[in-house]
């Protein structure tokens, strides 16, 4: 595919999205394009036909009789993010689970809740509840443009559900689909819902702003004195970085604290178009221009599944990060289990491989998607999980798991943790480890 020439520019007026017309094609298009679940969630367009009201009501209303069917008799943890559909289908699927009388739980105030935040609740409401199980619906189509929805199902083990739960939960939404109208799926009105008894507002932030002390090394960024900028590319963790900056007292700036549907503000992708891909340089143009005069700089996607490093000016490889992430981890974390293993898709960069093996750690590696790693981080035989796309999470210091789910914030705090604790850029460990191994795929993004 040919680059386009406004490529890190600026979007200009006539490739930003009408937001209103988008809202609105929601709400009055009839569905198009069946259910159909990728490799997280189903995803579409309001205005191509493919992510409808029909659509969220149909997923919402399969995903109630799964849950029913497994046994799942614990809340369900609801997030969504900052694209234009994701308020109009959180609101869809809040009223359909009020109408089923779904224990549902929600963030204070409407806030929005990245994906590694709803896997954490889910998580941590298991460990203290067993015999009565959460699982969550998160409302986001990740990186993608800004005129797209998604929603995906989380169960009970916190992290992207699997081939079967996905398999089981399409066949029944098309089947209701089929069926029913939307009037019949929608029972209760948004005021309604929000006063009704199956939902509870909870404070998200805070508890897993406290959580990541368990999982990262604080004091020592503390000490390092860093200066890190943070932008949110108007994401859903855009309100978490300041929480974090407070409770640690690390020195964060967020560079972009707009959060606008439209993504206006963003440069436009190697094709053309608005799309807030951390592992891109021209979608991450305006971070890699501020992260001058701070030490270390990251960016995240709106759902903060994902992350990009800024390091000495230069946008990261992600698979470069990735093994950068491991050797320090595995040299740095006495008290992991030592058989532990490290989790990869087939398709990552051969140096996590030399790394790894390096270091006398096995390889667990996999087809592309997070839900192949969701198993072996709860049972805590994976250490790690990453995959090509810029995602992974890892576990806690103590060797227990943090998130079933891609983390963009524990991997952006780690890049700050190696950096305070070695000395050296994250870029530059990289490259050392390049030429230490002889990474035959070893390439910067900027050369």
């Amino acid at each position: 595919m040919p680059l386009d020439p406004l490529r890190g520019k600026p979007a200009p007026p006539d490739r930003i999205v009408n937001v209103a017309k988008v809202v609105s094609d929601y709400y009055t298009l009839p569905p198009k394009a069946p259910v159909s679940f990728g490799t997280s969630g189903h995803r579409g367009g309001a205005s191509r036909g493919s992510f409808n009201e029909a659509h969220v009501a149909a997923i919402t209303a399969a995903a109630i009789e799964y849950r029913r069917m497994k046994g799942h008799g614990g809340p369900l943890f609801m997030g969504h993010d900052t694209h234009a559909l994701s308020e109009p289908a959180w609101r869809t699927a809040l009223g359909v689970l009020a109408g089923q009388n779904v224990p549902t739980v929600i963030n204070a105030n409407g806030e929005y809740s990245p994906t590694p935040v709803i896997s954490f609740m889910i998580l941590e409401h298991n460990k203290k509840h067993p015999d009565s199980l959460a699982d969550g619906l998160i409302i986001t189509p990740s990186h993608n443009p800004p005129d797209d929805g998604g929603i995906k199902y989380n169960p009970p083990h916190g992290g992207p559900a699997d081939v079967d739960a996905t398999g089981w939960i399409e066949k029944r939404a098309a089947e209701l689909m089929d069926s029913y109208g939307i009037g019949e799926f929608k029972k209760v009105s948004l005021e309604k819902t929000l006063a009704s008894d199956p939902v509870t507002v909870m404070d998200f932030v805070r508890p897993f702003v406290k959580g990541l002390g368990e999982i990262i090394d604080f004091p020592v960024i503390k000490s390092a004195g860093l200066k890190l900028a943070a932008d949110p590319l108007g994401g859903s963790g855009a309100r978490y970085w300041e929480p974090v900056a407070e409770e640690y007292g690390i020195d964060i700036t967020v560079v972009n604290p707009r959060v606008d549907p439209s993504f206006s503000f963003m440069t436009l992708d190697g094709d053309g178009a608005i799309r807030m891909d951390c592992s891109s340089p021209y979608a991450m143009a305006n971070l890699l221009e501020h992260s001058k005069g701070f030490d270390l700089a990251f960016g995240n996607d709106p759902d903060f599944d994902r992350h990009g490093i800024v390091s000495d000016g230069v946008l990261m490889n992600p698979n470069h990060f990735l093994a950068t992430a491991i050797h320090y981890l595995l040299n740095n974390r006495p008290n992991w289990n030592k058989t532990g293993k490290i989790g990869k898709t087939l398709v990552s960069s051969c140096l996590i491989d030399r790394v790894t093996r390096g270091l006398g750690r096995e390889i667990y590696e996999t087809p592309v998607g997070f839900k192949w790693f969701v198993p072996g981080l709860l049972s805590g035989d994976l250490l790690f999980g990453g995959e090509e796309s810029a995602g992974a999470s890892f576990a806690r210091k103590d060797g227990t798991h943090w998130t079933t789910d891609k983390d963009g914030f524990c991997m952006a705090l780690l890049a700050a943790e190696i950096m305070a604790k070695t000395g050296k850029s994250p870029l530059a460990l990289s490259e050392s480890l390049a030429e230490k191994y002889g990474a035959t795929d070893y390439e910067r993004l900027d050369s």
